[in-house]
């Protein structure tokens, strides 16, 4: 009898769990579609599922790390320049108005989507960008942190980091001139990220990693291994949960334990040499520390959280641009020749490109603003909006997610006529400046704060490459996009290298 009891007890409390659990499912379905009613006033694509709404599609479009904006530009196309986008119970905006742009973009008053710069607090469970200047979404602190750093990005600075560029960049040079006879296979996106790096840890912290000259270290793998793996997380994120994925997991943490870890032992050392009073490099990292101290301090894991971003932003960035303008210009003899008659009369073969220089070189200016239309490493953004706003004649509900893609308006034939040609011409100084549609750096407050010196490397390092080499891509080679947290060149831009003919005149 009492074990009759016992079963009937339990029966009774798992069909009262069912019960619970088909009213909890219900009411979030109702929630759903009310989240739907609420937001189909807004144009947009048929969603692939009640529940999971248009995740399927854009799953499909990112696989094997295609190019979702991709598919943003056809919706943009189909669906006009406000549409929505639906998973569970959020619904995203995406915009290519150029007056919302304009209006969101300059102004402070909406953050950056804590939906989505929330998420990267985080990278599965280790603190992966915190609350660096990327992601913070709160405004006011932000500023402090902007206040702080801004001072190490100056023009003073700049020209003293000259230094750093030419010297990192003529190792590159050296070492291609060796595999420069036509024949050997030479993958200079994996050249060039290597000059970058070691130049962001130089100029930045200090560092000697000492990669152009082949020394290895764990750093380019590690960054690579942490980008893939913040997109698989924003693209999954339930897949921490699933055991299939925790070996992968627990390498990318380890990955971003690394970096963490590099960039604390950095930090303290550098904070103990001001202590003592000992001369300190004039990098980044002492001029921050310095501003810091005058601004009542800066966590030290904000710091970690900006170590991480510098290492992101201003590393991995910079070697895509490089690394697509190179792939680009294989097929544009016209604007090869075009580059190489400004280099001769501007530097001619000098190896010590100085500041001054890089201020004359307009046409280059024009062919990497161009690289950055065609392909922006970091394709878009989002912001938050709190409260009711109109854009487009359409109204869109407070508490939701805009999203601004650079890379979708940069492709669409309104704001850029013929946008799959490839014409350094659009960003003649005499040209119409293009009306809120190009943002590679973003814009506003929130706009990057390493676009300069960014820049001035890229110049840099392509002025000696077309200096000194022809190269061209080998054969089988593609002009294909891969999208791994920042966009780069799928294959890599393998070429063969020969000397520049005219070098030897």
């Amino acid at each position: 009898m009492s074990l009759s009891l016992s079963l009937s007890w339990a029966y009774s409390l798992f069909l009262l769990l069912c019960i619970g659990a088909l009213i909890a499912f219900l009411t979030y379905c109702a929630y759903v579609h009310y989240t739907h009613m609420k937001y189909d006033h807004i144009p947009g694509p048929p969603r692939s599922s009640f529940l999971l709404g248009h995740s399927r599609t854009i799953n499909n479009a990112t696989k094997k790390y295609k190019v979702v904006h991709d598919l943003f530009v056809q919706w943009a196309q189909e669906y006009g320049p406000i549409y929505r986008v639906n998973f569970l119970h959020y619904v995203f905006i995406n915009s290519t108005s150029p007056e919302s742009v304009k209006e969101i973009m300059m102004s402070p008053i909406y953050p950056k989507d804590p939906f989505t710069y929330k998420r990267l607090f985080y990278l599965f469970s280790t603190r992966f960008m915190g609350k660096g200047l990327l992601t913070d979404p709160d405004h006011e602190h932000w500023r402090k942190q902007r206040r702080i750093m801004d001072p190490a990005f100056g023009h003073t600075y700049l020209v003293q980091v000259m230094e750093v560029f030419n010297e990192r960049a003529e190792q590159l040079m050296e070492q291609l001139s060796e595999r420069a006879d036509g024949k050997q296979e030479v993958s200079l996106h994996a050249a060039i990220n290597r000059v970058t790096l070691d130049v962001i840890t130089k100029a930045a912290f200090g560092m000697d990693l000492g990669l152009v000259e082949g020394n290895k270290t764990a750093f380019p793998d590690a960054i690579s291994t942490v980008l893939k793996g913040m997109i698989q997380y924003l693209q999954h994120p339930f897949m921490k949960y699933m055991p299939q994925h925790w070996a992968y997991i627990r390498e990318v943490e380890k990955c971003v334990d690394l970096l963490r870890r590099t960039g604390r032992e950095c930090i303290m050392k550098r904070k103990q040499e001001m202590l003592s009073g000992e001369e300190l490099p004039k990098d980044i990292l002492t001029k921050i520390l310095q501003c810091a101290e005058e601004e009542n301090g800066l966590d030290d894991e904000i710091m970690l959280d900006n170590f991480i971003t510098f290492f992101i932003a201003g590393q991995e960035t910079t070697a895509n641009q490089l690394s697509f303008a190179a792939m680009e210009l294989t097929r544009q003899p016209e604007i090869i020749h075009r580059l190489r008659s400004e280099l001769d009369e501007v530097i001619g073969f000098k190896r010590d490109i100085s500041y001054d220089d890089i201020n004359k070189l307009g046409y280059m200016t024009q062919v990497l603003k161009e690289t950055l239309r065609l392909y922006p490493p970091g394709p878009g953004t989002s912001r938050y909006i709190k409260d009711d706003i109109v854009i487009e004649g359409i109204k869109i509900p407070g508490g939701t997610s805009i999203v601004f893609s650079t890379y979708s308006m940069g492709r669409l034939e309104k704001f850029f006529p013929d946008p799959f040609k490839f014409d350094p011409e659009r960003f003649h100084p005499s040209a119409p400046k293009p009306y809120y549609c190009y943002f590679p750096f973003m814009l506003g407050p929130r706009s990057c704060l390493g676009q300069v010196f960014s820049q001035l490397e890229a110049k840099v390092v392509l002025s000696k490459l077309l200096q000194r080499f022809e190269f061209e891509l080998v054969p089988g080679q593609s002009y294909d996009i891969m999208d791994t947290g920042t966009l780069r060149p799928r294959d890599g831009v393998v070429c063969t290298l020969r000397p520049r003919q005219e070098s030897s005149k």
